[in-house]
């Protein structure tokens, strides 16, 4: 899949199911800090006052994905890059 001129397309929020079994809801924001190879989303929970910061997932123009952060295991890092790469929309 390109990555390039997409993006997902406003705020989204994330059903994510914890290893524990519980589920939590998670806030995907397009990072503005992004460039022509690389299009990040910044990571945190939803619905709270003051909401933690979980990392940030990063996408190249091929596709392909990486985890910068500490707070997600691989299932969940799946589930939110799975759930952001069906939402894009093309960059018009």
């Amino acid at each position: 899949m390109m990555m390039q001129n997409t993006y997902l397309a406003n705020e989204a929020k994330a059903w994510v199911k914890r290893k524990d079994g519980v589920g939590e809801i998670i806030r995907i924001v397009l990072d503005i800090e992004n460039d022509d190879l690389v299009i990040s989303y910044l990571l945190f929970n939803a619905f709270e006052k003051d909401p933690e910061y979980l990392g940030r997932i990063l996408f190249d123009a091929k596709g392909y994905w990486i985890y910068d952060g500490q707070m997600l295991t691989v299932d969940e890092q799946e589930q939110v890059a799975k759930f952001i790469i069906s939402h894009l929309k093309p960059n018009s």
